[in-house]
Protein backbone atom coordinates (compact mmCIF):
# COMPACT_ATOMS: atom_id res chain seq x y z
CA UNK A 1 0.00 0.00 0.00
CA UNK A 2 1.71 3.50 -0.99
CA UNK A 3 0.59 6.42 1.01
CA UNK A 4 1.55 9.98 1.10
CA UNK A 5 2.92 11.85 3.88
CA UNK A 6 -0.45 13.24 5.48
CA UNK A 7 -2.36 10.05 4.59
CA UNK A 8 1.13 7.48 6.21
CA UNK A 9 0.72 10.11 9.62
CA UNK A 10 -2.56 9.55 9.91
CA UNK A 11 -2.59 5.88 9.65
CA UNK A 12 0.19 5.63 11.92
CA UNK A 13 -1.32 8.33 14.74
CA UNK A 14 -4.20 5.45 14.67
CA UNK A 15 -2.45 2.39 14.62
CA UNK A 16 -3.72 0.15 18.12
CA UNK A 17 -1.13 -2.18 18.93
CA UNK A 18 -1.43 -5.78 20.19
CA UNK A 19 -0.55 -7.06 23.13
CA UNK A 20 1.72 -9.97 23.95
CA UNK A 21 2.03 -10.31 27.54
CA UNK A 22 3.90 -6.71 28.62
CA UNK A 23 5.43 -6.47 25.17
CA UNK A 24 3.22 -4.24 22.14
CA UNK A 25 3.29 -5.05 18.60
CA UNK A 26 2.47 -2.22 15.88
CA UNK A 27 1.84 -3.38 12.49
CA UNK A 28 1.73 -0.70 10.08
CA UNK A 29 2.41 0.23 6.30
CA UNK A 30 5.44 2.40 5.36
CA UNK A 31 7.88 3.24 2.95
CA UNK A 32 5.94 0.96 0.63
CA UNK A 33 5.77 -2.65 2.28
CA UNK A 34 4.51 -3.56 5.55
CA UNK A 35 6.08 -3.48 8.74
CA UNK A 36 6.15 -4.52 12.36
CA UNK A 37 7.51 -3.35 15.90
CA UNK A 38 7.15 -6.06 18.80
CA UNK A 39 8.88 -4.38 21.84
CA UNK A 40 8.85 -3.85 25.51
CA UNK A 41 9.63 -1.05 27.53
CA UNK A 42 10.12 0.07 31.08
CA UNK A 43 7.12 1.98 31.39
CA UNK A 44 3.77 2.87 29.42
CA UNK A 45 4.85 6.88 28.75
CA UNK A 46 8.29 4.94 27.30
CA UNK A 47 6.20 3.01 24.94
CA UNK A 48 4.11 6.20 23.68
CA UNK A 49 7.39 7.97 23.65
CA UNK A 50 8.86 5.60 20.92
CA UNK A 51 5.89 4.99 19.13
CA UNK A 52 5.42 8.72 18.76
CA UNK A 53 8.55 9.69 17.87
CA UNK A 54 8.55 6.65 14.95
CA UNK A 55 5.82 8.04 13.82
CA UNK A 56 7.13 11.54 13.45
CA UNK A 57 10.10 10.52 12.10
CA UNK A 58 8.49 7.81 9.25
CA UNK A 59 6.50 10.84 7.90
CA UNK A 60 9.42 13.26 7.70
CA UNK A 61 11.13 10.40 5.93
CA UNK A 62 8.89 9.62 3.61
CA UNK A 63 8.41 13.45 2.85
CA UNK A 64 12.32 13.05 2.00
CA UNK A 65 13.05 9.55 0.52
CA UNK A 66 9.86 8.31 -1.46
CA UNK A 67 9.91 7.53 -4.75
CA UNK A 68 5.81 7.56 -4.89
CA UNK A 69 5.74 11.03 -4.00
CA UNK A 70 6.35 13.52 -6.72
CA UNK A 71 6.91 15.88 -3.87
CA UNK A 72 9.42 13.90 -2.18
CA UNK A 73 13.13 15.36 -2.16
CA UNK A 74 14.43 12.62 -4.29
CA UNK A 75 11.61 13.08 -6.65
CA UNK A 76 12.41 16.53 -7.28
CA UNK A 77 16.07 15.74 -7.39
CA UNK A 78 15.16 13.32 -10.24
CA UNK A 79 12.97 15.41 -11.86
CA UNK A 80 15.27 18.25 -12.02
CA UNK A 81 18.17 16.41 -13.46
CA UNK A 82 19.78 18.37 -15.90
CA UNK A 83 18.77 22.01 -15.04
CA UNK A 84 21.81 23.32 -12.94
CA UNK A 85 19.02 23.57 -9.93
CA UNK A 86 20.71 22.72 -6.34
CA UNK A 87 18.40 20.64 -3.92
CA UNK A 88 18.62 21.26 -0.27
CA UNK A 89 18.94 18.16 1.84
CA UNK A 90 17.19 17.47 5.38
CA UNK A 91 19.94 15.67 7.42
CA UNK A 92 19.15 12.08 7.14
CA UNK A 93 19.29 12.52 3.32
CA UNK A 94 22.77 13.61 4.25
CA UNK A 95 23.61 11.49 5.85
CA UNK A 96 22.30 8.73 3.09
CA UNK A 97 24.78 10.70 1.14
CA UNK A 98 27.38 10.02 2.92
CA UNK A 99 27.01 6.31 3.79
CA UNK A 100 26.39 5.57 0.04
CA UNK A 101 29.57 7.50 -0.47
CA UNK A 102 30.94 4.80 1.88
CA UNK A 103 29.34 1.81 0.46
CA UNK A 104 30.33 2.46 -3.18
CA UNK A 105 34.00 2.56 -2.39
CA UNK A 106 33.53 -0.18 0.53
CA UNK A 107 32.26 -2.34 -2.73
CA UNK A 108 34.19 -1.16 -5.43
CA UNK A 109 31.15 0.67 -7.35
CA UNK A 110 28.65 -2.93 -6.87
CA UNK A 111 26.85 -0.29 -4.71
CA UNK A 112 25.33 2.69 -6.60
CA UNK A 113 22.13 4.64 -6.48
CA UNK A 114 22.41 6.12 -9.96
CA UNK A 115 21.78 2.44 -11.09
CA UNK A 116 18.11 2.67 -11.33
CA UNK A 117 18.30 4.76 -15.31
CA UNK A 118 19.87 1.01 -16.15
CA UNK A 119 17.66 -1.21 -14.14
CA UNK A 120 14.33 0.80 -15.31
CA UNK A 121 15.56 0.03 -18.99
CA UNK A 122 16.07 -3.53 -18.38
CA UNK A 123 12.45 -4.02 -16.38
CA UNK A 124 10.77 -2.29 -19.18
CA UNK A 125 12.06 -4.55 -21.88
CA UNK A 126 9.86 -7.76 -20.98
CA UNK A 127 9.81 -9.44 -24.51
CA UNK A 128 13.77 -8.57 -25.78
CA UNK A 129 16.62 -7.24 -24.40
CA UNK A 130 17.43 -3.33 -24.75
CA UNK A 131 19.56 -2.95 -28.22
CA UNK A 132 23.21 -1.66 -27.73
CA UNK A 133 22.29 2.00 -27.99
CA UNK A 134 19.47 1.96 -26.02
CA UNK A 135 22.43 0.20 -23.32
CA UNK A 136 24.79 2.64 -24.03
CA UNK A 137 22.83 5.77 -23.37
CA UNK A 138 21.40 4.66 -20.35
CA UNK A 139 25.21 3.20 -18.92
CA UNK A 140 26.00 7.20 -19.16
CA UNK A 141 23.43 7.87 -16.83
CA UNK A 142 24.96 5.78 -14.06
CA UNK A 143 27.95 6.76 -11.98
CA UNK A 144 27.60 7.88 -8.31
CA UNK A 145 30.60 9.95 -8.55
CA UNK A 146 28.18 12.16 -11.20
CA UNK A 147 25.86 13.45 -8.50
CA UNK A 148 27.34 16.83 -7.48
CA UNK A 149 27.19 18.00 -3.95
CA UNK A 150 27.69 20.79 -2.26
CA UNK A 151 27.30 21.38 1.29
CA UNK A 152 23.82 20.19 2.58
CA UNK A 153 22.40 19.76 -1.05
CA UNK A 154 22.58 17.99 -4.09
CA UNK A 155 21.82 17.61 -7.96
CA UNK A 156 22.26 15.79 -10.31
CA UNK A 157 24.57 16.67 -13.27
CA UNK A 158 22.84 14.91 -16.44
CA UNK A 159 19.26 14.82 -17.54
CA UNK A 160 17.73 11.26 -17.36
CA UNK A 161 19.62 10.25 -14.64
CA UNK A 162 17.67 8.97 -11.20
CA UNK A 163 18.61 8.39 -7.54
CA UNK A 164 17.26 5.66 -6.03
CA UNK A 165 17.97 4.71 -2.52
CA UNK A 166 15.93 0.99 -1.86
CA UNK A 167 19.45 -0.79 -1.56
CA UNK A 168 19.54 1.15 1.55
CA UNK A 169 16.67 3.45 2.54
CA UNK A 170 14.77 0.80 3.69
CA UNK A 171 17.51 -0.42 5.87
CA UNK A 172 18.40 2.96 7.07
CA UNK A 173 15.27 3.64 8.26
CA UNK A 174 15.92 0.03 10.79
CA UNK A 175 18.68 1.83 11.96
CA UNK A 176 17.10 4.92 12.88
CA UNK A 177 14.23 3.63 14.61
CA UNK A 178 16.51 1.19 16.50
CA UNK A 179 18.31 4.35 17.48
CA UNK A 180 15.03 5.63 18.24
CA UNK A 181 14.30 2.65 20.40
CA UNK A 182 17.80 3.00 22.31
CA UNK A 183 16.72 6.78 23.27
CA UNK A 184 13.60 5.78 25.29
CA UNK A 185 15.29 2.92 26.88
CA UNK A 186 13.69 -0.17 25.06
CA UNK A 187 16.23 -3.11 25.01
CA UNK A 188 13.81 -5.90 24.05
CA UNK A 189 13.08 -4.97 20.36
CA UNK A 190 11.88 -6.33 16.86
CA UNK A 191 12.03 -3.98 13.93
CA UNK A 192 10.79 -5.98 10.46
CA UNK A 193 10.55 -3.42 7.90
CA UNK A 194 9.68 -5.22 5.00
CA UNK A 195 11.65 -8.05 6.28
CA UNK A 196 14.69 -6.38 6.58
CA UNK A 197 14.90 -7.41 10.33
CA UNK A 198 17.11 -5.87 13.71
CA UNK A 199 16.61 -7.24 16.91
CA UNK A 200 17.65 -6.60 20.74
CA UNK A 201 17.36 -8.06 23.89
CA UNK A 202 14.60 -11.16 23.65
CA UNK A 203 11.30 -12.42 22.84
CA UNK A 204 8.52 -12.92 24.93
CA UNK A 205 9.55 -16.34 25.14
CA UNK A 206 12.63 -15.26 26.52
CA UNK A 207 16.39 -16.60 24.75
CA UNK A 208 17.43 -15.71 21.45
CA UNK A 209 15.28 -13.99 18.98
CA UNK A 210 14.66 -17.08 16.23
CA UNK A 211 14.65 -16.38 12.89
CA UNK A 212 14.12 -18.43 9.90
CA UNK A 213 15.18 -18.30 6.46
CA UNK A 214 13.92 -19.32 3.56
CA UNK A 215 14.20 -21.81 0.74
CA UNK A 216 14.94 -19.51 -2.68
CA UNK A 217 12.61 -21.35 -4.79
CA UNK A 218 10.19 -21.51 -1.90
CA UNK A 219 9.83 -18.22 -0.25
CA UNK A 220 7.33 -19.34 2.60
CA UNK A 221 9.12 -22.10 2.95
CA UNK A 222 12.30 -22.29 5.74
CA UNK A 223 14.99 -24.37 5.00
CA UNK A 224 16.83 -23.44 8.46
CA UNK A 225 17.04 -20.15 11.24
CA UNK A 226 19.52 -18.38 13.27
CA UNK A 227 19.45 -17.43 16.81
CA UNK A 228 20.55 -13.39 17.46
CA UNK A 229 20.62 -11.38 20.61
CA UNK A 230 22.55 -8.02 19.13
CA UNK A 231 22.13 -7.95 15.19
CA UNK A 232 20.13 -7.57 11.91
CA UNK A 233 18.91 -9.91 9.19
CA UNK A 234 18.63 -9.06 5.58
CA UNK A 235 18.05 -11.13 2.69
CA UNK A 236 18.47 -10.39 -1.09
CA UNK A 237 17.92 -12.48 -4.24
CA UNK A 238 15.83 -13.31 -7.00
CA UNK A 239 13.05 -15.81 -5.57
CA UNK A 240 10.87 -13.03 -5.31
CA UNK A 241 11.35 -10.73 -8.17
CA UNK A 242 12.47 -12.85 -11.20
CA UNK A 243 11.80 -11.56 -15.18
CA UNK A 244 11.50 -14.22 -18.11
CA UNK A 245 13.33 -13.37 -21.00
CA UNK A 246 12.83 -15.88 -24.32
CA UNK A 247 12.36 -18.43 -21.52
CA UNK A 248 15.78 -17.59 -19.76
CA UNK A 249 15.51 -16.15 -16.41
CA UNK A 250 16.79 -12.71 -16.10
CA UNK A 251 17.86 -11.11 -12.45
CA UNK A 252 16.22 -8.07 -11.14
CA UNK A 253 19.29 -7.11 -9.89
CA UNK A 254 21.84 -5.17 -12.67
CA UNK A 255 25.58 -4.80 -11.99
CA UNK A 256 26.47 -1.01 -12.42
CA UNK A 257 29.61 -1.54 -13.45
CA UNK A 258 28.51 -3.55 -16.30
CA UNK A 259 24.59 -2.10 -17.07
CA UNK A 260 24.01 -5.85 -17.06
CA UNK A 261 21.63 -8.26 -15.18
CA UNK A 262 23.29 -10.12 -12.24
CA UNK A 263 24.82 -13.23 -13.54
CA UNK A 264 26.88 -14.87 -10.74
CA UNK A 265 24.77 -18.30 -9.99
CA UNK A 266 23.84 -16.55 -6.83
CA UNK A 267 19.88 -17.11 -6.00
CA UNK A 268 19.76 -15.60 -2.86
CA UNK A 269 21.84 -14.43 0.09
CA UNK A 270 21.16 -13.90 3.98
CA UNK A 271 23.54 -11.63 5.59
CA UNK A 272 23.94 -10.66 9.53
CA UNK A 273 25.43 -8.00 10.66
CA UNK A 274 25.49 -5.16 13.85
CA UNK A 275 23.36 -2.69 11.41
CA UNK A 276 20.57 -2.86 9.08
CA UNK A 277 22.50 -1.09 6.75
CA UNK A 278 25.72 -3.38 7.10
CA UNK A 279 23.31 -6.58 6.58
CA UNK A 280 21.13 -5.16 3.44
CA UNK A 281 24.83 -3.77 1.30
CA UNK A 282 26.46 -7.25 1.62
CA UNK A 283 23.26 -9.40 0.77
CA UNK A 284 22.86 -7.06 -2.75
CA UNK A 285 26.08 -6.76 -3.32
CA UNK A 286 27.31 -10.58 -2.87
CA UNK A 287 23.93 -11.14 -5.05
CA UNK A 288 25.81 -9.74 -8.28
CA UNK A 289 29.52 -10.37 -7.27
CA UNK A 290 28.73 -14.61 -6.49
CA UNK A 291 31.15 -16.54 -4.70
CA UNK A 292 33.79 -16.17 -3.54
CA UNK A 293 33.96 -12.72 -4.28
CA UNK A 294 31.27 -12.09 -2.41
CA UNK A 295 32.09 -14.18 0.54
CA UNK A 296 35.35 -12.08 1.12
CA UNK A 297 33.36 -8.91 1.28
CA UNK A 298 31.47 -10.56 4.05
CA UNK A 299 34.83 -11.81 5.44
CA UNK A 300 36.42 -8.17 5.21
CA UNK A 301 33.02 -6.60 7.28
CA UNK A 302 33.92 -6.66 11.41
CA UNK A 303 30.86 -8.81 12.85
CA UNK A 304 29.35 -9.84 9.55
CA UNK A 305 27.89 -13.36 9.05
CA UNK A 306 25.75 -15.41 6.05
CA UNK A 307 24.79 -17.72 3.37
CA UNK A 308 25.12 -16.91 -0.10
CA UNK A 309 22.45 -19.98 -1.56
CA UNK A 310 24.16 -19.83 -5.08
CA UNK A 311 23.92 -22.68 -8.26
CA UNK A 312 27.25 -24.41 -6.66
CA UNK A 313 25.04 -25.15 -3.85
CA UNK A 314 25.26 -23.24 -0.24
CA UNK A 315 27.88 -21.02 1.17
CA UNK A 316 28.53 -20.72 4.52
CA UNK A 317 30.58 -17.66 5.95
CA UNK A 318 33.46 -19.13 8.80
CA UNK A 319 31.19 -16.77 11.35
CA UNK A 320 27.58 -18.04 10.41
CA UNK A 321 28.27 -21.06 12.53
CA UNK A 322 27.79 -18.70 15.81
CA UNK A 323 24.35 -18.06 14.32
CA UNK A 324 22.75 -20.86 12.99
CA UNK A 325 20.01 -23.44 14.48
CA UNK A 326 21.70 -26.39 13.64
CA UNK A 327 18.54 -28.63 13.72
CA UNK A 328 16.66 -26.98 11.55
CA UNK A 329 19.55 -26.50 8.86
CA UNK A 330 19.35 -28.62 5.49
CA UNK A 331 21.90 -29.20 2.85
CA UNK A 332 21.45 -27.66 -0.41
Amino acid sequence: MILNTLELSTRLNTTTPEHHGDYLRFAFPAMGTQNALLFRAPSPPAAAGFWGSTVRWLAAYEAQLSQFSPTSRVSQINAAAGDGAWHELAPDLQELFVLSDWYHWKTAGVFDPTVSAVARLWSAATTHAPDDAELAAARALVGWRRVERAPGKARLSLAGMHLDFGDIGKEYAVDRVFALAQQHGICDLLIDFGRDLRVSGQPPEGGDWRLDLEYPEQPDTCWGGVALHQAALCCSGDCRRFTEEGGCGRNHLVDPRSGQPARSGVHAVWAIAPTCIEAGILTTAACILGIPEGGKLFEQTPGAAGCIWADQGLYQTQRFHKYEIKNLLRSA
